[in-house]
């Protein structure tokens, strides 16, 4: 049976066929979020810190770790990113004991990341292309690390799944002659937006069924790419997850929680409310307002996608006695983590 076995300095993660669904958490990456960029450029890691004590206690198995701020001082990634990444990565192995998952498009920041990361992390990712190959593939030999890799090539990524299959077939292969095991290679088959492609859902099924059956590997993906663009995505997200596991798939890179309600939908409800005539209580503070009223929470908490999962988990048998689907249901359930004690473990190299 397939099992990635990825490491902290003191807990361990295995994503597997036979395991509850890996969750790596994908908050700590400035993509799409200038406001984190800007901090980052700026010497300031206090959402990194939150982002990262929020995804732990929201259920992460793995978080994710991304460096990529192109910084308006300096365009050049491949000076200012290896640093970067070493930085984030120290803070978030001091808050947190989950393994973590090394991101980034930039080789030296990798391997900057390698020479820091304390246990055995995963590490994402490689690509189909020959020149991607050629740089990542040694890193993941010497490290001894497991990989994610991502089924597009030179030609881009293609539509055709067979092409995509293909491609991952060619790194396993290719992995292999460098003598890195199937069960360290987690395959992602590039999730298409099923706004601008209807058979996307079914596409990535039929994939990862595949990648099981035949190469015997891991799978993951960017689990909120299949509802790009579409109302309601997390309803889209809450349905595809156990679908993807039901395929085979075994991991996702996603975010786990649930963000708490902006003040402007609060101020924007309580506008509602006394056009009416309502009068609430003076007394009233906004978590209590925010229940009552049906917004969410204050709080961050676990999302609706981490109680599909866990609920596909149980129905799956990957939850023995359904303890953790009674942990989850139960008053504060899914809170926790942050800061643990640490000890033990060891770097691994080949």
């Amino acid at each position: 049976m397939t099992r990635t076995i990825v490491e902290s300095r003191t807990k361990t993660a295995i994503i597997g066929f036979d395991q509850p669904f890996c969750v790596i958490g994908e908050r700590i990456n400035p993509t799409g979020r200038k406001k984190l960029a800007a901090e980052l450029e700026a010497g300031d890691f206090s959402t990194v810190e939150r982002d990262a004590l929020a995804q732990v206690a929201a259920g992460a198995n793995v978080l994710d770790v991304n460096a990529g701020v192109v910084y308006n001082s300096n365009p050049n990634p491949n000076e200012t990113e290896p640093p970067l990444m070493v930085e984030i990565l120290k803070l978030v192995q001091s808050l947190v004991d989950v393994p973590l998952c090394i991101d980034s498009s930039v080789p030296g920041a990798l391997e900057a990341g390698l020479e820091v990361c304390e246990g055995r992390p995963l590490l994402n990712s490689v690509t189909g292309e020959e020149e991607r190959m050629d740089q990542i593939l040694p890193l993941v030999k010497k490290y001894n690390v497991p990989v994610v890799a991502i089924s597009n090539d030179d030609t881009g990524i293609s539509e055709d799944p067979d092409a995509r299959f293909a491609v991952a077939k060619t790194i396993v292969e290719r992995a292999s002659d460098y003598g890195i095991p199937a069960h360290d290679i987690v395959v992602d088959p590039l999730v298409m937006p099923i706004g601008a492609m209807a058979t996307a859902g079914h596409q990535v099924f039929t994939l990862v069924r595949r990648l099981r059956e035949e190469l015997g590997v891991n799978t993951t993906c960017g689990a909120s790419n299949i509802s790009f663009g579409l109302p309601n995505r997390h309803g889209i997200n809450n349905a595809f997850l156990p679908m993807a596991m039901g395929a085979g798939m075994t991991s996702a890179i996603m975010n786990p929680v649930a963000l708490p309600v902006a003040q402007s939908k609060i101020a924007e409800k309580k506008a509602e409310i006394l056009a009416a005539g309502i009068s609430l209580p003076e007394d009233m503070d906004d978590e209590t307002f925010v229940t009552l009223f049906g917004l969410g929470s204050m709080k961050a908490r676990p999302g609706k996608e981490m109680e599909a999962i866990g609920a596909a988990n149980l129905l799956f048998d990957r939850d023995a006695h359904g303890a953790s689907w009674i942990a989850f249901n139960s008053p504060g359930g899914g809170e926790g983590g942050g800061r643990r004690g640490r000890s033990g473990g060891r770097r691994r190299r080949a």
